[in-house]
């Protein structure tokens, strides 16, 4: 049996965990492995004292106290260098207990210090240890009202670390859920459609707002069912499986172009979502209310797709649908036929059926510009920048060689999108 380890990093990484692992059980009794990392103790304690208590061993978790301030550099630097042995030595231990390890996940945010920074130095570690074994990161992106100010330098610094140490980035952005949540309230449970007021929480498995849940946990559901729905194949029988290893094989031609936009439908399982008709679904995951990171899909090349079907889907059916959205679709030149698919035959609690796209597309330098722009305008006046450069190990040279390597994956993939014919092979290396 093929197994993966999650490594949840930071408050975000730990909750977005702890739902993945909550929904999981739900419709697989069995379980791989984990080890939760934080240096603040709060939501690893929660945990712990939640209802998943038993699923956890002490020998998995690796907490601190103090946290790291919101600053990248204390989390890659000092705490990287502070926690080495002992991430290491759990990874390890992890990995041994594996049968068959065939990737990790490592689940974090990119605004604040825990998850950017001590995150990224896991990724790093992660590629020297175990350089074989695929990497698969699932980043929150902070919103444009994100009330860490510094969290565009910490988002830019975490960027060039995925680009370089990943096999492939699923990149969450908070405001896409957000909007995802209304969309929800609206379609799902027949409310009008209105913004989610801070503090309050939509669960979509319950059908209402409430209370009783922890902030972002309805957040969370939809990341942990885009989990749920990649690891399918892995879980389950099918006719058409799709091994992890091969989704970067299939879906990133070049090296570090390797940021998958991830796309779901239904988005709840009452009894509209579950009714919806699979022509429905493929049209769903092709428009921005169903993406977790929102892009437009539709007027920017595709460098190749993957359609993660869970249900009794019958291969002709998909085939058709494919056929369908190709005139909508721009490819590049090359790669027409771009489109990984993949059959799990038993469907998500509560659905009939469900779809998970993947999508290699140009369009996600969109999201990649806003970054920057938001970057260079605390960087050209070099505010808050003392509080990193006061960090042991960091050196100012790590600010403008982040903004280079992200320049550098923008015009990637702003000349793919340009380009009408074969790329040139001495600008772009395919990937081996």
């Amino acid at each position: 049996m093929t197994q993966a380890v999650v490594v949840q990093v930071g408050q975000c990484g730990n909750q977005i965990g702890c739902r993945f692992w909550d929904l999981a059980l739900r419709e697989y009794a069995q379980f791989n492995k984990a080890v939760l990392v934080d240096m603040e103790e709060g939501v690893v304690s929660e945990i712990l004292q939640g209802p998943l208590r038993d699923v956890f061993h002490s020998t998995q978790l690796l907490t601190d106290v103090s946290g790291a301030g919101n600053n990248w550099a204390v989390g890659h630097m000092t705490y990287g260098s502070t926690y080495r042995e002992k991430i290491v030595d759990k990874l390890r231990k992890a990995a041994e207990q594996c049968d068959c390890l065939q990737s990790f996940f490592l689940l974090n945010s990119m605004g604040g210090g825990t998850g950017s920074g001590l995150g990224t130095k896991v990724l790093s570690l992660l590629k020297d240890e175990f350089p074989e074994v695929c990497r698969i990161v699932t980043p929150v992106y902070p919103s444009l009202e994100d009330d860490v100010i510094i969290s565009p330098y910490n988002s830019i610094l975490a960027m060039r670390e995925l680009t370089e140490n990943a096999d492939y980035v699923l990149p969450v952005g908070n405001q896409a859920l957000i909007e995802m949540l209304n969309k929800i309230s609206h379609t799902c449970h027949g409310q009008k459609s209105r913004s989610i007021p801070k503090g309050d929480v939509l669960v979509p498995r319950k059908g209402g707002l409430t209370g009783s849940e922890r902030p972002f946990d309805a957040m969370n559901d939809i990341v942990a069912k885009m989990l749920l729905d990649l690891t399918s194949s892995a879980r389950f029988g099918g006719s058409l499986n799709m091994d992890l290893n091969e989704i970067p094989m299939n879906l990133v031609p070049f090296p570090g172009l390797h940021y998958l936009v991830p796309s779901l439908s239904p988005l709840c399982s009452d009894v509209s979502g579950s009714a919806r008709s699979l022509d429905q679904m493929f049209t769903d995951v092709f428009s921005k209310g169903h993406q977790l990171m929102k892009v437009d899909l539709k007027h920017s090349r595709h460098l190749a797709c993957a359609l993660m079907l869970r249900g009794h889907v019958h291969v002709s059916h998909l085939r058709r649908n494919i056929d369908r959205m190709k005139p909508l679709l721009p490819f590049v030149s090359w790669k027409q036929e771009g489109w990984k698919t993949s059959l799990c035959s038993v469907p998500p609690v509560g659905l009939n059926q469900s779809l998970l796209a993947l999508s290699n597309t140009c369009a996600i330098k969109s999201t990649f510009v806003e970054l920057r722009e938001r970057f260079t305008k605390l960087y050209k006046r070099k505010a808050h920048l003392h509080h990193y450069l006061q960090v042991e190990g960091m050196e100012p040279s790590f600010f403008s060689e982040a903004l280079t390597s992200l320049n550098s994956l923008i015009d990637e993939y702003q000349h793919l999108d340009s380009a009408t014919s074969t790329p040139d092979p001495p600008r772009l290396t395919i990937a081996q």
